[in-house]
């Protein structure tokens, strides 16, 4: 009787595991799916991009590199309305050389993927909210409604405040850094254009930060008190953080750059403290009700 009741315990079991890997395997097929939708995307932009390449090169890529750029001209009226001598951009002594036989078919083609991943990045985020919408409870998919909006915000902003603050104060730093006459600054254009990107892209998604703690609050991970009390670490680690994707040692940069990550972090911690007061709402509800 006994061996009957492990066979039946047995197979009982051996259905579950194949469920179980069933259940793994459809999951990696709508993973696939939403890849594949996402490269679609991606690959949309991307000869999107290529069909208007001259002004996504001429205004886009080289725009801070030029004098007539937004933000040298508003230093410049700054300047002038403030009576700060050097405060506006006179030149930007540097050229732009290309070292590699095929070096500006890929800068074609690398500036194009990356144009279309920063116009794609909403689509990209709404895929992902697709992929986790099914495994969400009703009241988590409540919560966490607005996802997709609040983050494409974020990141429009930050990769803006990264594009029109942050790449031309760097650029202009280093432009002007000269250690000696004798030395000529000859940039290539991949390092022209990683520098662009990862400051550009960088900075939008490091704005994507009150996101993230509201996720790792709403799991338990995060919380107010925890923010609060590592503050001061917080404002090293940002610090460096600030240090790593500003590749210039001019202190205004790095403040210019570390401020909205502190103002972020502020945010975040009232994100947070929002997150456990609805939460501590809730319980209290359940429990009198």
């Amino acid at each position: 009787m006994s061996k009957n009741l492990k066979l039946i315990e047995a197979i009982k079991n051996k259905g579950k595991n194949i469920e179980s890997e069933m259940s793994f395997f459809d999951h990696l097929e709508v993973l696939r799916w939403h890849i594949i939708r996402a490269v679609i995307a991606v690959t949309i932009f991307a000869i999107l991009s290529f069909t208007f390449y001259d002004f996504v090169f001429n205004e886009i890529i080289m725009g801070p590199k030029n004098l007539d750029f937004w933000t040298y001209r508003m230093m410049c009226k700054v300047g002038d309305a403030l009576n700060l001598a050097g405060f506006c951009v006179e030149k930007i002594p540097f050229n732009i050389i290309n070292t590699e036989l095929a070096g500006q078919f890929m800068l074609q083609i690398n500036s194009c993927l990356l144009m279309a991943v920063a116009l794609g990045f909403p689509y990209l985020l709404f895929e992902v909210w697709l992929f986790i919408k099914p495994a969400l409870t009703d009241i988590e998919r409540k919560s966490a409604r607005g996802f997709v909006f609040y983050a494409t915000i974020l990141f429009i902003i930050g990769a803006l405040f990264g594009y029109y603050i942050v790449v031309p104060l760097s650029v202009n730093f280093l432009a002007n850094v000269s250690l000696s006459e004798e030395i000529t600054n000859q940039i290539t254009i991949d390092s022209y254009l990683s520098t662009i990107a990862t400051l550009t892209l960088g900075c939008g998604i490091i704005f994507l930060l009150p996101i993230l703690i509201f996720i790792l609050s709403k799991i338990g991970i995060m919380t107010p008190e925890f923010m609060r009390a590592s503050r001061r670490y917080a404002i090293v680690i940002i610090l460096v953080i600030a240090a790593i994707i500003t590749p210039t040692a001019d202190i205004i940069t790095l403040l210019t750059v570390s401020a909205p990550m502190f103002i972020l972090y502020e945010l975040s911690i009232m994100v947070s403290a929002n997150v456990k007061r609805a939460k501590e709402q809730a319980e209290k509800e359940f429990y009198n009700s």
